[in-house]
C-alpha cells in the first residue's frame, strides 16, 4: 500500500515536472496520467484569467459586468481561430512526433506560429477602430460603449498574444511537453492576479484605471507568458525546438494547416460564435441577466476547463499513437479518457446542481444578479456527464486530423438547433432567459451523442496528415 502510494506520488512529481517518457509506447494508463494532470491544471489556470477580472471588475457594477461579458463573447471569434490554428497543429506536431520527426514537427510548428501572427493583425485593425460602435450592435448603450469600451478596445487589438498563447501551447502538448503549457499560464495568470486590483483600483503607485486596468492587467500577464514561450521554444532543450530557419514560409505545410484549421476554426467558431446570438437574445431581459449569465458562464467555464485538458491528452495520445502506427492503442486511449472525463464532470455537476447560488455570491452580491446566474447554472450542470464524454470525443477527432466531421456536428447541434430553440423558448414560450438555458443544455448532450457515434465509425483512424 505504501509503495503504490509513494507510485502515484512519483508519477504526481513527474507529470508537473515534465516527462520524457515515449508515449507511444509508455503504459496508456500511466500515459494518460502524466498527460492528463499538467493539462488539467493548465485548463484551470487558462479559466483563472476569466475568473479573475470577473471577480475584480464585479465590484465596479453590473453594467460594467455586462461590457466585460459582452467583450468575451466578441473574442471567442479569436478564440475560435487560435484553437482552431493550434488544433492543426496538435494533428501535424503529434503525428510527427509519433513518426519520430522532430524537425518536421518543428518546422509545422513554426508555419502555424507564422500562420496566427498574420491572422491576427489583420483582425485588429477594425476591432480597434470600430470597437464602439461593435458594443453598441450588441445591445450596449452610447453612453456605456464610450464610458467603458476602452476594455474592449485594448483586448481586441492586443488579440495576438491570445492568439500565440493558444498555439504554442498546443505545439508544447502535442510534442508532449504538457508541462510547460502548464507552467507558462502558472505564471501569466499570478502576473493577471497581481495586477488586475492595482490597475482597477489604483493600488500602490498605479492610478485607478477602472475597467481600463483589467485589460491592461490581463494583456501584460499574457504578453509575458508568449515571450517566456518563445524563450523554451527557441532554447533548443524539448521535443520541438525552434530555429530561425523555421519561420521561413513553407507553402506546403501552410496549406496543409489551412486545410485543418479551416475544418478546426469552423468548428470552434460555429460553437463559439453561438455564445453571441445567445448573449444577444439574453440581452433583451436586461444588464442583470446578461451581468448573471456572464459571471455564471465564467463560473462553468471554470469547471469545465479541467476536463478539456484530460480530452487534449487524448488528442495527444492519439495523434501520436496513428503516427506509430498503433490504431488500437489510440482507441484504448479514447476509451478510458472518456470514462474518467464522465466521472470527474459527473461529480462536479452534482455539486454545482446543489449549491449553484454559493457560486454567484462569490463575485457579487447583488440578489437578481445571483438569482438569475444561479439558475443558468442548475440547468447547464444536468448536463456534465455528456460534456465530458462530448469533450473527449471531438478532440480525439482532432487529435486524428479528422476536423471536418466535428464541424457538422457543431454546426447541426449549435446553429441548426441550439439558436431556433433558444429564441423560441425565451421568447415564446414564456421561460424567458430559461429557454435559452435550456437550449444549451439540449446542444450539449446532443454534441455528445453525435460525436460518440462518429467515433464508433472508425473512419478517423484511416486519416492522413
Amino acid at each position: 500500500m505504501i509503495k503504490k502510494y509513494q507510485n502515484i506520488v512519483q508519477d504526481i512529481k513527474e507529470a508537473i515536472a515534465g516527462s520524457e517518457k515515449d508515449f507511444t509506447k509508455e503504459k496508456i494508463g500511466r500515459a494518460i496520467f502524466l498527460l492528463s494532470v499538467p493539462m488539467v491544471l493548465e485548463m484551470a489556470m487558462e479559466s483563472v484569467f476569466a475568473i479573475a477580472d470577473i471577480f475584480f471588475v464585479s465590484k465596479l457594477g453590473a453594467g460594467t459586468v455586462a461590457v466585460v461579458g459582452i467583450t468575451e463573447s466578441l473574442m471567442t471569434v479569436i478564440y475560435s481561430l487560435g484553437i482552431g490554428l493550434g488544433t492543426a497543429a496538435t494533428a501535424i506536431v503529434s503525428r510527427r512526433i509519433g513518426e519520430k520527426k522532430p524537425e518536421k514537427a518543428a518546422r509545422a510548428a513554426g508555419q502555424a506560429i507564422i500562420l496566427g501572427s498574420l491572422i491576427s493583425i489583420i483582425l485588429a485593425i477594425p476591432g480597434m477602430i470600430f470597437y464602439r460602435e461593435i458594443l453598441m450592435l450588441m445591445g450596449v448603450d452610447q453612453a456605456s460603449s464610450r464610458e467603458l469600451g476602452s476594455y474592449t478596445l485594448i483586448i481586441l487589438g492586443s488579440n495576438i498574444v491570445i492568439m500565440l498563447l493558444f498555439i504554442n501551447n498546443a505545439i508544447f502538448r502535442s510534442s508532449g511537453d504538457a508541462a510547460i503549457s502548464m507552467k507558462v499560464l502558472g505564471i501569466a495568470n499570478l502576473l493577471n492576479i497581481v495586477l488586475d486590483p492595482m490597475l482597477i483600483f489604483g493600488i500602490g503607485p498605479f492610478p485607478a484605471l477602472g475597467i481600463k486596468g483589467a485589460a491592461i492587467a490581463t494583456t501584460i500577464g499574457r504578453g509575458l507568458a508568449v515571450i517566456y514561450q518563445f524563450y523554451l521554444l527557441f532554447g533548443g532543450k524539448h521535443r520541438v525546438r525552434l530555429s530561425l530557419h523555421y519561420l521561413k514560409p513553407d507553402w506546403r505545410i501552410i496549406r496543409n494547416l489551412l486545410q485543418l484549421s479551416a475544418g478546426a476554426t469552423g468548428q470552434y467558431l460555429i460553437a463559439t460564435s453561438s455564445w453571441i446570438f445567445l448573449v444577444r437574445v439574453i440581452a433583451l431581459f436586461g444588464s442583470h441577466v446578461v451581468a448573471g449569465y456572464t459571471i455564471a458562464i465564467r463560473v462553468m467555464f471554470f469547471m469545465l476547463m479541467p476536463s478539456w485538458g484530460v480530452s487534449n491528452a487524448s488528442a495527444t495520445l492519439v495523434g501520436q499513437n496513428l503516427g506509430a502506427e498503433k490504431p488500437e492503442r489510440a482507441v484504448h486511449a479514447i476509451r478510458i479518457t472518456g470514462l474518467v472525463n464522465m466521472v470527474f464532470l459527473g461529480i462536479i455537476g452534482l455539486v454545482i446542481a446543489l449549491i449553484p447560488d454559493a457560486f454567484i455570491r462569490l463575485f457579487i452580491d447583488d440578489p437578481d444578479v445571483i438569482q438569475y446566474g444561479a439558475s443558468f447554472l442548475r440547468i447547464l450542470s444536468y448536463g456534465f456527464i455528456a460534456y465530458g464524454l462530448g469533450m473527449v470525443m471531438v478532440n480525439s477527432l482532432n487529435g486524428a486530423g479528422d476536423t471536418i466531421t466535428p464541424t457538422w456536428i457543431n454546426f447541426f447541434c449549435y446553429w441548426l438547433l441550439e439558436i431556433p430553440l433558444a429564441y423560441y423558448l425565451a421568447v415564446h414560450t414564456g421561460l424567458n432567459e430559461n429557454g435559452v438555458f435550456i437550449a444549451i443544455l439540449v446542444a450539449e448532450v446532443m454534441m455528445a451523442l453525435s460525436a460518440w457515434y462518429f467515433i464508433r465509425r472508425g473512419k478517423w483512424k484511416e486519416k492522413k496528415v
